[in-house]
């Protein structure tokens, strides 16, 4: 399965599978993890532990997308952890701009 953002990448699912996967070291997903919910405006909620992966450390100011009001998305780092908001429709563009910020260029924590 292909990511709909990018059709020569596997899907975002896939990737973040791998991602997490990766991350299972024994040790780390005892005590971190992903965890996705949902909010009732509605919309969806995505907490990423960065905590001991190679993204530990790295900033995100908060960036906010607001199309309309169920188009919306909302993505920041805080206490080494990447967190999502977005509306019911936006959960895969949302995990693909987590996708895109792990695969770029490492950030300097200030």
């Amino acid at each position: 399965m292909y990511d709909q953002f990018d059709d020569h990448a596997p899907g975002t699912l896939t990737w973040l599978q791998a991602w997490y996967a990766t991350q299972c070291d024994g040790d780390w997903e005892h005590g971190a993890g992903i965890s996705i919910g949902t909010l009732d405006n509605p919309g969806w909620t995505v907490r990423i532990d960065l905590a001991d992966t190679e993204a530990s450390g790295r900033i995100l100011d908060h960036i906010e997308i607001h199309r309309s009001e169920h188009d919306w998305v909302n993505l920041w780092v805080v206490d080494d952890r990447f967190e999502i908001a977005c509306g019911p429709l936006n959960l895969g563009e949302a995990l693909h701009e987590f996708r895109l910020w792990i695969e770029g260029p490492p950030q300097l924590a200030t």
